[in-house]
């Protein structure tokens, strides 16, 4: 795993203090976390996923009141290990043959108040406040971020500049999922329509339809467990006035939103500032077809935002808003910073609206137009 072991330990040793908090708070023995995105969590990126259509990993956590566990097979054990650097972090590895039954868990847990992620027998569930205390990055996991979103935003550049009228969806999503995953990160949303597809779905699946004039790309690519989003559209000819209207407002909204996720605000808030935007924008019901986005971490949203969330927004928190109006969208992963918001996934070459709002410029992606 690609990251320095002290930096990693100090990143540890505040997760373990924060699962130790939620042990004492429901004074529990244990808490196990089976879940790809919360062991990608606990362990400061390392990945349990083999089958990407699992949500449970091949290994899971255990954090005791004085011990830290990592369960899993012998097929995973010396990957985990070594590879993934959990060895170096301090984990205390139980492994079972792959051949027998793995009863490690229940030998672990027997007897004592558990916690779980995720359904278990006489376990509490905790998956929604894990999934908190996922959200709350550390700096170590900022860092991650801005590498991540660089890969991802290079990716989308290159899908975009690879697309071309004639391809269909299925090729252009081929087009994004290599260009993203050859740089090492896995995509795990790929949302591909072409002219008039982008028009009736919020989610349009790619398929056999091919491009004539107008292409949307959508993705949300994953790497130490956290996941980056981006969106990007390309017009090939004179761009239809209407579609530049449609842009225009979207932008603004989405330049609104961004500018309200501050410190000392709630996703509510920012909700609030959305649906005043779509007003202003003369579309006022345009957010009931799609949500909004939310806070973004391990999942492609921790929390979505909704017209009564009182989840407050702290620093160091990444989100992904991604308004919409019927035929087009704006999306970025953005860093909330001490004084400012760090857009992750800006592309500097590419064409932008700014939008003021109030004594801030903030620029918001274009359609890019392709003659």
């Amino acid at each position: 795993m690609e990251t320095d072991q002290t930096t990693s330990n100090v990143e540890l040793n505040l997760k373990l203090n924060r699962i130790h908090e939620l042990l004492n708070k429901h004074a529990l023995d244990g808490i196990l976390l089976q879940r790809t995105d919360n062991f990608a969590w606990a362990t400061c990126g390392g990945e349990s996923h083999i089958n990407l259509a699992d949500s449970l990993g091949v290994a899971a956590v255990l954090v005791t009141q004085t011990d830290h566990f990592v369960i899993t097979n012998n097929i995973e054990a010396a990957r985990l290990m070594h590879e993934q650097g959990l060895a170096e972090q301090g984990w205390e590895f139980q492994v079972s043959p792959w051949f027998e039954a793995n009863d490690k868990i229940s030998s672990l847990t027997q007897g004592i108040k558990l916690g779980a992620d995720a359904n278990y027998p006489g376990a509490l569930d905790l998956s929604g406040e894990i999934a908190s205390l996922r959200a709350q990055l550390t700096p170590q996991e900022g860092i991650r971020f801005r590498t991540l979103a660089k890969s991802c935003t290079l990716g989308m550049r290159e899908a975009i500049d690879a697309v071309r009228p004639g391809m269909s969806e299925y090729e252009i999503a081929g087009v994004l999922a290599r260009s993203v995953e050859s740089r090492g990160v896995q995509v795990v949303v790929n949302l591909v329509a072409v002219d008039e597809h982008i028009f009736s779905y919020r989610h349009p699946l790619p398929g056999n339809k091919k491009l004539r004039n107008y292409a949307m790309l959508v993705l949300c690519g994953r790497k130490w467990g956290l996941i980056c989003s981006v969106t990007r559209l390309v017009h090939f000819g004179e761009l239809p006035e209407a579609l530049q209207r449609k842009a225009e407002a979207v932008a603004r909204i989405d330049a609104e939103m961004i500018a309200a996720t501050r410190p000392g605000k709630t996703l509510g808030d920012v909700f609030s500032i959305a649906q005043s935007a779509y007003t202003a924008s003369g579309l006022p019901d345009e957010w009931r077809l799609h949500h909004q986005g939310g806070s973004a971490g391990y999942a492609p949203r921790e929390v979505t935002a909704t017209p009564t969330s009182n989840v407050p927004i702290h620093v160091g928190q990444v989100f992904a808003w991604n308004p919409s109006i019927t035929g087009t969208k704006s999306e970025d992963t953005i860093l909330v910073g001490e004084r400012s918001n760090e857009i992750l996934t800006e592309m500097d070459d590419w064409p932008g609206i700014d939008v003021q709002v109030g004594q801030q410029v903030i620029k918001r992606p274009a359609i890019l137009v392709k003659t």
